[in-house]
């Protein structure tokens, strides 16, 4: 699947939620996968009702190095300081320049597609770099689904 992403800037926002640190190659085997448990949890918290007006982020940060190391995963939703949820894990967004890749249908399936379309658009081009700081999912329905992915202008 081919998804054509659009480059935009994005002003520093704070998500709050529930994380887990992984990397991609335990997340390729259901044995050692940790994000469908996060979601689990995510979901069972009921965090979201906490400020239902925000969409549901994916909040990728830590990065160790590239897609082969470990980083940290938050299911959160947008808050301010003053909102900070207790207990909760709170990442901040970096200001600058993302590619978006959109996409829509049933999940998980669609956001699937969609890292397969980052993973491959990042394979086969050279003008464009991932900075690996923060990099977000946005969830805007049951079926919607956007990725921002940090990036260097060459």
């Amino acid at each position: 699947m081919q998804i054509t992403p659009e480059l935009i800037k994005v002003e520093a926002f704070q998500v709050s939620g529930l994380c887990e640190r992984t990397k991609n190659a335990n997340e390729f085997n259901p044995q050692t996968a940790k994000l469908p448990t996060l979601w689990q949890r995510f979901y069972a918290s009921q965090i979201a009702m906490n400020k239902p007006d925000s969409p549901i982020y994916g909040v990728y940060s830590n990065y160790e190095s590239n897609t082969k190391g470990f980083y940290t995963v938050t299911a959160g939703i947008e808050t301010r300081n003053s909102e900070i949820i207790n207990s909760f894990y709170t990442v901040i967004i970096n200001k600058g320049n993302y590619l978006v890749f959109k996409n829509s249908g049933p999940m998980p399936k669609a956001i699937i597609e969609t890292w397969q379309a980052i993973w491959h658009f990042f394979d086969t081009q050279s003008d464009i770099s991932r900075v690996y700081e923060t990099d977000f999912e946005v969830y805007l329905g049951q079926e919607q689904c956007a990725v921002y992915i940090g990036v260097n202008m060459s």
